[in-house]
């Protein structure tokens, strides 16, 4: 029978949450009356996650095993959950309960109300420290200044899609994949669920800073040309400088002036100068090697196994 709703849940070493987070998946919703699904897509997990997927798989039909050759990362994972999905609405959550599965319920109404997207905004972030909430506060902002998309503050990836917005989500086939960003872009009628978001249930993060960093750089040259015109308006700036610099540099020459006598002065010069040459290229090499990863048409990842159907 064709699912309703396909949850899915990427995981990568989250043997201690499985059976928590089918379970809970499984109770709220069973109270919907309608067929579901569980995809879990396993990314690379070394911890013994894979073979407790595989269990529950076998343990329950409505759960299904997509395990990957490899770790290719979340947002890689979450795409193929959405690639092997069969449900008429497709709903993203956490391995870890950090996004509570009742949560989905309210989901479930507003796209019974004629809504396709439907995220959810985090309240409150309980068991997050003062930096992460911080710095995840000013990345959206900034996001919002310097694209043309608007991501609604304070959201992660869990939310729900309808099946047509999933379809246009799959044919983005992106290797720098940032969802939340690409969701907001399709369009469709949207709306936002507020909910506290809990503490893990266990295990630690698998977003450290480097993985954060990683995302944000991701959202901004996937969305934004701001990197590259900011490079733009810091050599006019450089230049206006040295414009309006030379002809003062020669009146003090002339006039006699200690000032900018000795080598001090142009080296600064020169290394300043060289900086901003270096940054630029830097944000060129960004936008240049994300371009052939494009070309280069490598698979977004590589299954290990699947479901048959």
């Amino acid at each position: 029978m064709k699912p309703t709703f396909s949850i899915i849940a990427p995981v990568f070493n989250e043997k201690d949450c499985l059976a928590t987070l089918v379970q809970r998946v499984g109770e709220v919703m069973d109270t919907t009356g309608e067929p579901w699904e569980l995809v879990i897509v396993d990314d690379g997990s070394q911890d013994g996650s894979t073979d407790i997927i595989r269990r529950l798989a076998k343990e329950d039909k409505r759960v299904r095993a997509v395990i990957f050759a490899r770790n290719f990362g979340h947002q890689i994972a979450v795409t193929a959950g959405m690639d092997y999905s069969r449900g008429d609405a497709v709903i993203i959550i956490d391995a870890d309960l950090q996004d509570p599965p009742e949560v989905m319920l309210e989901m479930i109404q507003r796209w019974r109300e004629g809504y396709q997207v439907v995220y959810g905004i985090r309240s409150e972030r309980e068991g997050e420290t003062w930096f992460k909430k911080t710095t995840a506060s000013l990345f959206y902002r900034m996001i919002a200044r310097i694209t043309d998309i608007k991501i609604p503050l304070d959201t992660g990836d869990f939310r729900l899609m309808d099946r047509s917005v999933v379809k246009v989500m799959n044919s983005m086939r992106e290797k720098h994949r940032f969802l939340r960003g690409m969701s907001s872009w399709v369009g469709y009628r949207q709306i936002g669920v507020s909910y506290h978001r809990a503490a893990r249930f266990a295990g630690e993060t698998k977003y450290p800073l480097k993985k954060m960093l990683k995302l944000a750089l991701n959202a901004v040259t996937s969305f934004s040309y701001f990197p590259l015109q900011l490079a733009t308006y810091v050599g006019f700036i450089s230049a206006g400088i040295s414009i309006v610099a030379i002809p003062i540099v020669i009146i003090l020459r002339l006039t006699g002036s200690q000032a900018f006598f000795g080598q001090a002065t142009t080296l600064l010069a020169v290394l300043f100068l060289g900086g901003v040459q270096l940054i630029s290229l830097g944000i060129l090499g960004e936008y240049i090697g994300r371009i052939y990863d494009e070309v280069k048409g490598r698979p977004l990842y590589i299954v290990s196994e699947a479901p048959d159907d």
